[in-house]
């Protein structure tokens, strides 16, 4: 499939999708005209990109996890260094919620004095 395509299949633009090639997230086979032809497993890694983008983690962890990724499912292998890195950012998570209560309870205590 064109580019356009993988685009529309997944809702990520034509410009992210040349990044993450960029990136060397994906890597599209050439059509005899030069065009990329992406395949229903790039589909499926942008996909898996895209879930874990979501979730906050950078393009660098991503590319490092991204074989962890079990093919046609979305889901992820048991990989030990992608748990351990999923508990790290789940407890970063935690942390930045726990300050915005904070920051959230001090807003509401200012504007009660007001």
């Amino acid at each position: 499939m064109r580019i356009g395509t993988l685009s529309k299949r997944t809702g990520v633009s034509v410009r992210m999708l040349r990044y993450y090639e960029g990136e060397g997230l994906l890597t599209p086979e050439r059509t005899g005209a030069g065009y990329r032809d992406y395949t229903p497993l790039d589909e499926d890694i942008v996909r898996r990109i895209r879930t874990l983008g979501a979730a906050g983690m950078t393009l660098p962890v991503i590319r490092e996890f991204l074989p962890c990724a079990l093919a046609g499912r979305g889901a992820f292998e048991p990989c030990d260094e992608l748990r351990q890195t999923l508990r790290r950012h789940i407890a970063q998570v935690d942390e930045r919620i726990t300050e915005l209560a904070k920051s959230r309870s001090l807003l509401e205590s200012i504007l009660a004095t007001m």
